[in-house]
């Protein structure tokens, strides 16, 4: 199946069994003849699916170079970006040519970065091959790194030429990252797709992945033409993110993954709406009994002061005033301008 995204740089998102194979020949119909392409993944999945991805592009008529980094969160940083564009350079590559990135989240971001800013912008192509990745980070143009005092502070909107999602990189996902993506399904649910918050509470969803799959990313698909800039509307994307973003820098990006975070975020913001009159009662609950069926954390150790005041530099700020996303119940959310001091009483 594909979905058609229409932001300025119209792309197809492509979700197939076996997708891995074809990327060099989507890559072809994004209208790149004679270039390079630099294959860019990490040290996990590399190994897996990277000389098969490589082949690809190679049939395809694409000489293809890698880079691997290191697997995990604590690579996403602007050094690994800068070995990026070494390797880039030592390819010589020039603006006609594109990136390929393999892997997660991490992964997308990074490489979408360097192809933001690499000689002011060059093409890339998403290959995601974690459920995170598949149902969010791989759609929508937002790429980045994380900074010490927070995440993905230093990022660009560069919409990629094409995303290829294989459903079957998802068999050779760990259970633990598995489960982390479905931290980004709930949150679906929850901000726009009330259907599919009941499907994941009565088991059904994961029945089949491929729809669930496309559920999501119709979703995002929604919301990122309607505002592609995250200036409104998009923002909703971020629910259960604010606190989520903040646990991870309190964390030291280690130890609690992204989604886990976000699940944790989403109970937190659903307590807060319920006190403040905004969200349904008893909706915290809800999120809070499916994320713990599906395996992932409702709570943390550090406090609610801890939480409220590592949100300074969230991305959702104007000034002293966050635009929190809350719920009105499932499936129905709504941008929340707040005091922290208010939302810490609200907590």
């Amino acid at each position: 199946m594909t979905i058609d995204i229409q932001t300025a740089q119209p792309y197809q998102v492509s979700i197939e069994a076996g997708a891995l194979d074809r990327v060099g020949g989507i890559a072809r119909g994004c209208g790149k003849p004679g270039a390079k392409a630099m294959l860019i993944s990490d040290s996990r999945v590399f190994p897996l699916y990277g000389e098969r991805v490589k082949a690809s592009l190679e049939q395809a008529g694409f000489p293809t170079s890698s880079y691997i980094f290191p697997a995990g969160e604590q690579s996403k940083l602007i050094s690994t970006v800068c070995d990026m564009y070494r390797a880039l350079a030592e390819a010589d590559f020039t603006r006609t040519d594109f990136i390929v990135t393999l892997g997660g989240g991490v992964t997308g971001d990074m490489g979408g970065f360097a192809a933001a800013t690499f000689l002011r912008g060059i093409g890339f192509i998403q290959v995601p091959t974690s459920l995170l990745a598949m149902v969010d980070a791989s759609v929508g143009g937002k790429t980045g790194v994380d900074l010490p005092f927070g995440k993905n502070l230093v990022g660009a909107f560069h919409q990629p030429m094409a995303v290829v999602a294989d459903p079957e990189t998802l068999r050779t996902l760990p259970e633990h990252f598995f489960r982390d993506g479905m931290g980004e399904v709930v949150k679906y649910g929850c901000i726009a797709d009330a259907p599919l918050f009941q499907a994941l509470e009565q088991g059904t969803a994961l029945s089949d992945l491929s729809s669930m799959l496309e559920t999501c990313v119709t979703c995002k698909k929604r919301l990122v033409e309607e505002d592609a800039q995250d200036m409104g509307r998009r923002m909703l994307l971020n629910f259960g993110h604010t606190f989520g973003h903040a646990l991870e820098k309190l964390h030291g990006f280690q130890g609690l993954s992204h989604g886990e975070a976000v699940g944790v975020g989403m109970v937190m913001a659903c307590q807060a709406g319920e006190n403040l009159g905004v969200t349904l009662p008893g909706t915290a609950q809800r999120v809070r009994a499916l994320l713990g069926k599906l395996g992932l954390p409702t709570e943390d150790t550090f406090t609610k002061e801890e939480v409220v005041a590592a949100t300074a530099l969230d991305k959702k700020s104007t000034g002293s005033t966050l635009r929190l996303v809350l719920l009105k119940g499932i499936g129905e959310s709504m941008l929340y301008p707040i005091t922290r001091e208010k939302l810490l009483a609200a907590l």
